[in-house]
């Protein structure tokens, strides 16, 4: 099945068209999405988005670019929705070392916060780490938890090798298509494939055909058939690989590949 692991379905460039967007997408093959909350004034709508669609599932997270406008007992907070057993991973979290004022110092507090979370409810967790992929492996190694999807992955091979050794895999999407990627496409065509999931980040990091245009979750299929070139391989072959690797990862996903529901899944 092929499952966009990463959607921000929820975000405010979709609200014009949120239902033509979502046919869209299941027209394209797409059978499952993953939407991760970034702060906790949009828990709620990652949640209903689940509710509404038995096709999508939620994450529950504050993302780093967001502590800053984090309230004193918002860690608690997401606790509590943590708690109530919806959410199929936490995130979106991690580290932004790209943006020049970023709060660093509090988005190492976060981090830690949430991957402790992680671990109290054993949930995989879903991984921002621009500029920051040594130091979140250093978390990682310090804090350990069931594994989770590092998402956007456009690191070294050795940073892939590494967390790939800690049991998460990586996400690739909309950069792979572009063919000054170099990096990127060398390592989607010759990393294990059981280590590869695959993502759009829609709204944002348009493919290369959008022209810089509103990514949509229906992108998935070509940037399947994206990689499915870079290996040399039939995309249907890619499409039940990645599919697979979601759903380990990430077992939440494994009821929209069964055809069922599960806890952030069309509930």
């Amino acid at each position: 099945m092929l499952i966009d692991t990463h959607c921000h379905l929820d975000a405010a460039e979709f609200d014009p068209d949120r239902p033509a967007i979502l046919t869209a997408a299941r027209a394209a093959g797409v059978g499952g999405l993953l939407v991760p909350g970034v702060e906790i004034a949009n828990l709620d709508a990652v949640a209903a988005l689940s509710r509404a669609n038995p096709d999508c599932c939620h994450a529950f997270g504050i993302h780093p670019l967001y502590v800053g406008r984090a309230g004193p007992d918002d860690l608690e907070r997401l606790r509590e929705r943590l708690a109530d057993g919806t959410a199929v991973a936490v995130g979106e979290i991690g580290l932004d070392g790209y943006v020049a004022d970023g709060d660093l110092p509090l988005q190492r507090r976060f981090f830690e916060a949430q991957l402790r979370l992680a671990q109290d409810f054993t949930l995989p967790v879903v991984l921002h780490i621009r500029r920051a992929q040594d130091e979140i492996l250093k978390y990682l190694r310090r804090i350990p938890v069931t594994g989770g999807i590092a998402h956007a992955f456009n690191g070294s091979r050795q940073q892939a090798e590494a967390f790939i050794a800690l049991g998460f895999r990586l996400g690739f999407g909309g950069a792979m298509t572009f063919t000054g990627s170099r990096r990127i496409r060398e390592l989607a065509a010759s990393l294990p494939l059981e280590s590869i999931v695959l993502e759009t980040d829609a709204p944002d990091i348009p493919p290369a055909w959008c022209g810089g245009r509103r990514n949509d979750p229906a992108n998935l299929a070509r940037i399947a058939g994206v990689l499915a070139d870079l290996r040399q391989m039939p995309v249907e072959a890619v499409i039940a690989a990645t599919g697979a690797n979601a759903a380990a990862v990430v077992p939440g996903l494994a009821a929209l590949r069964a055809g069922g529901k599960a806890p952030g899944c069309g509930q």
